[in-house]
């Protein structure tokens, strides 16, 4: 059983099968467990792609190149149909990054904590697990960079961690890990 950000970027899930309605059927703990790793393996895919992509913009790096294809395909898979990003402009781009843009700060944060608090469909250790996977993804975007990363992938990642922890809260759930 495998659930997928639909990107397949950085080796996300490709073998795609229907995960089980929670409503409808049992799963066993074998599948929980499974869903639980993939949840955390894709939500650190979407977080270390979106803080790559922001420090890409900010950076003015031409990485884009070397996979090409890969990129793209993220792009469309997050809803960007705009023009191929070798081709913009310095001001084209910081557009994109912008308050309003689809690399910005807001619809960033949005994308990837939607991306964790939905896959969870609502399960403490799912959350948990792509809230983990999140925050490693955006750990390993620093270490590629060689450190801190800018200050847009730094206030994103807080605002989406924000939504996670609210989205918890409202579920019941304590935001620490009681697990630990």
């Amino acid at each position: 059983m495998q659930i997928s950000s639909n990107m397949s970027v950085m080796g996300s899930a490709k073998n795609s099968s229907v995960i089980k309605p929670l409503y409808t059927e049992k799963i066993s703990k074998d599948e929980v467990k499974e869903i639980r790793e993939q949840l955390a393996k894709n939500a650190n895919a979407v977080a270390f792609n979106s803080a790559s992509v922001q420090a890409a913009f900010i950076s003015g790096e031409d990485k884009f190149v070397q996979d090409y294809q890969d990129f793209q395909d993220f792009l469309k898979g997050i809803g960007y149909e705009g023009k191929p990003i070798a081709e913009l402009s310095k001001d084209e781009a910081a557009e994109l990054v912008g308050e309003d843009g689809i690399f910005g700060i807001k619809q960033t944060s949005e994308r990837i904590a939607n991306f964790v608090i939905n896959g969870s469909g609502g399960d403490e250790k799912l959350m948990r697990a792509g809230r983990e996977g999140m925050l490693q993804g955006f750990k390993e975007a620093e270490a590629i960079w060689g450190g801190e990363l800018p200050e847009i992938s730094q206030i994103t990642m807080a605002k989406a961690t924000e939504m996670v922890d609210k989205a918890m809260h409202d579920l019941g759930f304590s935001i620490l890990n009681e697990e630990v």
